[in-house]
């Protein structure tokens, strides 16, 4: 296959035009000829997520004719994206990246990830949640291959929620109550923080509503930030703003750490993840953190957003790309592959494979959270994730866009539905100088 695919061809096959340009996946066939021959296929992977090295010094014992050689990067926001993106206009990205789920289309888009629609087998898509693979996969074309998906929930600290007598809300009405009720009982407590920092949150509370911000129907991108369903998220968490119910500053920041490590926040709203990340950060803790499952708005018919999560891509500068699909088949299903990954040190991501699940499982210390056997919440939950949700491809642009306007609402300037809007115009302007077909609509 000839190197990078035109940018036209990969929006081709990403805003529902007729598919005949999309890139198709190269079959060279290195990794089978590699096992004919008895040579070595030897891929690069790039990545920032910890425990990576242990993964590929695993796959490459119990591998002959691929190996991988590893390279650490710093994480997304801290440059990793801007490396990778430098690195395919130079011709010399790796043969497979780490890429989180916002930057997928963007990605793909720019003809960074390969169209790897034909390498995915039957096999491997049995192996893997839906959901998490229709995030990855637009108009039938796939780009990068999931390895966790985190259904967000509710961490709450059991102790304090005794002795205020609470419980886990069912529904957001509930949660508001219970809002009000700690800021009388508690006034320097509050039962949530909005993050000014947070639109990865904001989002999942958009899609558990039942927001669809992007879709590519009609051949274009529809943008609708600020939809009904995502207002009506605006307006609900704009009242608990409003009259104090809630802490509103970032969550990425020394006044958050603080609020956690000293009680002073009862919940945290997060990804499956952050369960792990709770017990790393805060040993002293234990014991008095349980997870429960999100507040809803519908009760009848309950769903969650995802809140993090990470994916796999064969770049279209990679000349071994079977080579690299049956690495990152290894990466995401394999038993022994998590079993690696899970030994650099306490985790609780929720595998994108159900079939890994138990390995999570038995390797998380349950005492943390009073014996409580987080996964199989987890396995609920997961099963509750909304399969309308679709990527922007500028989520960087717009996360910053939506985050500067949430820190000016929490100066008391404008509101959450006026962020949306702002957000929303915001992004238009990436999207048309992408080239692309654009609409959009706030219904």
């Amino acid at each position: 296959m000839p190197g990078r695919p035109s940018r036209r061809s990969v929006l081709a096959a990403m805003a529902a035009v007729p598919l005949t340009g999309a890139v198709s996946a190269c079959s060279g066939g290195n990794a089978a000829s590699s096992a004919r021959t008895g040579t070595t296929t030897r891929i690069t992977f790039w990545s920032a997520l910890r425990g990576s090295q242990e993964v590929v010094d695993a796959f490459n014992r119990t591998h002959r004719t691929v190996q991988v050689e590893f390279q650490q990067i710093p994480s997304g926001g801290q440059g990793g994206y801007a490396k990778l993106s430098n690195a395919a206009r130079a011709g010399n990205a790796p043969d497979v990246a780490t890429i989180e789920y916002p930057q997928v289309p963007g990605y793909a888009i720019d003809g960074v990830a390969r169209d790897i629609t034909d390498l995915v087998g039957d096999g491997l898509r049995r192996k893997l949640l839906p959901q998490a693979l229709g995030l990855t996969t637009f108009e039938g074309r796939v780009f990068s291959v999931p390895l966790d998906v985190e259904p967000m929930v509710m961490h709450y600290r059991a102790d304090l929620f005794d002795r205020y007598g609470l419980r886990p809300a069912r529904t957001w009405d509930e949660f508001a109550e219970q809002a009000a009720a700690v800021r009388r009982k508690a006034p320097d407590r509050r039962l949530v923080l909005f993050p000014t920092d947070g639109m990865t949150q904001f989002a999942c509370y958009a899609w558990q509503a039942g927001a669809r911000w992007f879709d590519t129907s009609k051949g274009a991108w529809n943008v609708s930030l600020a939809d009904a369903p995502s207002r009506r998220v605006a307006d609900y968490w704009q009242g608990l703003i409003d009259r104090d119910d809630v802490f509103m500053n970032a969550v990425e920041s020394r006044q958050s750490d603080a609020q956690i490590g000293n009680g002073l926040v009862l919940t945290r709203l997060s990804g499956a993840w952050d369960a792990g990340a709770q017990m790393n950060a805060r040993p002293g803790q234990k014991g008095q953190w349980r997870i429960a499952p999100m507040p809803q708005w519908d009760t009848g018919s309950p769903s969650v957003g995802t809140h993090g999560g990470s994916t796999f891509a064969v770049t279209a500068d990679s000349r071994h790309p079977e080579a690299a699909m049956e690495f990152i088949e290894w990466q995401v299903s394999h038993p022994d592959a998590l079993r690696a990954r899970l030994s650099s040190g306490t985790s609780s991501q929720y595998p994108a494979a159900p079939g890994l699940v138990s390995v999570g499982r038995d390797a998380f210390d349950r005492s943390y959270y009073g014996g409580q056997d987080i996964y199989t919440l987890f396995e609920r939950e997961a099963q509750k994730i909304g399969e309308q949700w679709l990527w922007g491809p500028r989520m960087s642009a717009t996360q910053k866009v939506m985050q500067d306007s949430f820190a000016r609402v929490s100066g008391g300037q404008g509101s959450l539905v006026e962020s949306l809007r702002t957000a929303q115009e915001g992004t238009m302007p990436d999207l048309k100088a992408l080239g692309l077909s654009t609409t959009q609509h706030s219904t």
